[in-house]
């Protein structure tokens, strides 16, 4: 019998996961604590709200088509904001803006692998990312981490065949919550453009990484875009994600094939969003740093908190943006493990077997933390519920 494409792939797994609470009684005692998606809760602050509703008002054309790349004036202000913040030369010609992040990636396949080929994803891997390649028919090469999730630009040279395309990275890493040391997404970057593969680098977290100043030095590089693209998202800067407003940053020449797929798929990315996201760039840089510090102190208390899983022979393996992961001491599935929280003691997760290839020992052993909408009280109480999980325990 024929398979279509999306029988190729796995059920989404936030939704999923949602599955797991019916029949599940919470209480005002115990209430659930849901760290299983990084989506915010929020809406966009009250002055941006303002703003997308002055342009709804005051600007019919947010009502139309617009170019399919994107408003010219917010492609414009990533070009200068990227260029000053990566000390590097990025023209408004080189910057796409596509409905949300995932399309941009969807766009980015379609532009450089046909059915056959290979794309080299990091494992723990971003799920959605898996699932296009499931549906394009292209074989996802897994690319093993070790203990700190980083991955090995050695090992991954081994994996590259005349089929493969591509290799994926995303720093701050969803779900591993690692931020990619410049080095080694340096390295990264030499190895594609030695083999004349792409280096799709997904930054869709870079608001919230710890570090000060450039995460990478990649677009100092004269030719950077014979082989990086870089992918982003508004969504998580300015709690934009029902408008669905992302950016892809390439060369032109590749912007001008993905621009196939984008007219093909959705013609123009939503107006109103990409008023609100220009808006947002120009306007709320404070109330921005304002959101990554608060990250940033939830963070600190997933480190603060740590101590009362890791005397119960829990790992934290990495965390950062807006997710921790880590390994858990119990004798089951990581799975089975994420549904019976949810049962005895009203915690929803995403296990590692979500994150991986189904053979992967490791896969076993995960769990994903999404914490950017609890904070560091709820964060205590998280804790304090998985550190009185009691199930038999691995040898």
């Amino acid at each position: 019998m024929t398979v279509s494409r999306t029988q190729s792939t796995f059920a989404p797994p936030v939704m999923e996961a949602r599955r797991w609470l019916e029949g599940v009684a919470f209480t005002d005692d115990l209430p659930l604590i849901n760290v299983s998606q990084a989506a915010p809760v929020d809406p966009p602050p009250a002055q941006l709200r303002a703003e997308i509703a002055r342009v709804a008002t005051d600007v019919p054309e947010a009502h139309l088509y617009g170019p399919v790349l994107g408003l010219p004036e917010l492609r414009a202000e990533v070009a200068a904001q990227w260029s000053a913040a990566y000390s590097g030369d990025v023209a408004p010609e080189e910057v796409a803006i596509t409905s949300g992040c995932n399309q941009a990636f969807c766009a980015t396949l379609s532009s450089i692998a046909a059915e056959g080929d290979e794309i080299i994803l990091p494992t723990p891997w971003y799920f959605n990312h898996k699932m296009w390649l499931d549906m394009q028919g292209i074989r996802t090469v897994a690319l093993s981490t070790g203990d700190d999730l980083l991955p090995d630009p050695d090992k991954a040279a081994a994996l590259i065949t005349a089929r493969t395309r591509a290799i994926v990275l995303v720093t701050p890493n969803n779900p591993g919550g690692v931020e990619y040391p410049a080095a080694l997404v340096r390295a990264f970057f030499e190895l594609a453009r030695a083999h004349g593969l792409k280096l799709i680098i997904d930054e869709t977290y870079r608001d919230f990484d710890a570090r000060t100043g450039a995460p990478h030095d990649l677009f100092t590089d004269l030719n950077w875009g014979d082989t990086l693209v870089q992918l982003y998202s508004f969504s998580k800067a300015y709690r934009l994600t029902g408008h669905r407003v992302g950016a892809m940053v390439a060369d032109q020449g590749f912007l001008a094939e993905a621009q196939k797929f984008l007219d093909t798929v959705t013609i123009c990315p939503n107006q109103l969003g990409q008023y609100a996201a220009l808006w947002g760039m120009q306007n709320l840089s404070q109330w921005l740093a304002g959101e990554r510090a608060e990250i940033l102190d939830r963070r600190a208390a997933i480190a603060d908190n740590m101590y009362k899983l890791a005397d119960k022979g829990w790992r934290l393996l990495g965390a950062g943006a807006y997710f921790a992961y880590v390994e858990h001491p119990f004798a089951m599935r990581s799975d089975a493990l994420a549904k019976a929280l949810v049962r005895d003691h009203h915690v929803l997760c995403l296990p590692g077997t979500m994150f991986m290839p189904e053979d992967d020992p490791a896969a076993a052993l995960g769990i994903r933390i999404a914490f950017a909408n609890v904070n560091r009280a709820e964060i205590g109480v998280l804790f304090d519920r998985l550190a009185s999980a009691d199930y038999p325990r691995r040898a």
